[in-house]
């Protein structure tokens, strides 16, 4: 399978909002990413939404967005995330790997539908927990690695 790309990389400091895009996300192994509220010993410590799903609400509900306003914290272009089983390993950036651990969440109101009136991580949102540490910025690789 060939290669997609980080779009951004996004952090909140707490649950329950909005995300901020950051130059370099520091991903750490069993946590998630430093500084993430959604960090710790969990199965949902990052969430991934491709750029894809976003340009497809942005044009569908005349949407005006920036990165982490879906409050994900990666965005990706170019790879298949549905395509993804459980348990899929994907490498970010040089050296982070991520495991797959969900596709979507039971919807609730949030942040995010308060703010744009749609989510998108209940439907097509995928969640992953950190398996390997590194640094992950815009522009790095993101490629699946096992479990296709």
């Amino acid at each position: 399978m060939a290669a997609g790309e980080i779009v951004a990389v996004c952090i909140s400091k707490d649950r329950g909002q909005l995300k901020d895009e950051i130059p370099e996300g520091r991903f750490i192994e069993n946590f998630g990413i430093e500084n993430d509220g959604h960090g710790g010993d969990w199965d949902r410590q990052v969430s991934l939404l491709a750029a894809e799903d976003i340009h497809w609400a942005v044009e569908k509900y005349d949407l005006k967005v920036k990165p982490g306003d879906f409050a994900e914290n990666i965005i990706t272009k170019d790879i298949n995330l549905a395509s993804l089983p459980i348990g899929a390993r994907i490498q970010v950036g040089s050296e982070a790997i991520l495991e797959v651990t969900q596709f979507g969440k039971e919807a609730h109101e949030s942040i995010v539908t308060r703010t744009l009136g749609v989510s998108l991580i209940p439907d097509v949102g995928v969640f992953a927990r950190v398996v390997k540490g590194g640094p992950v910025r815009a522009g790095d690789a993101i490629e699946v690695l096992e479990g296709v």
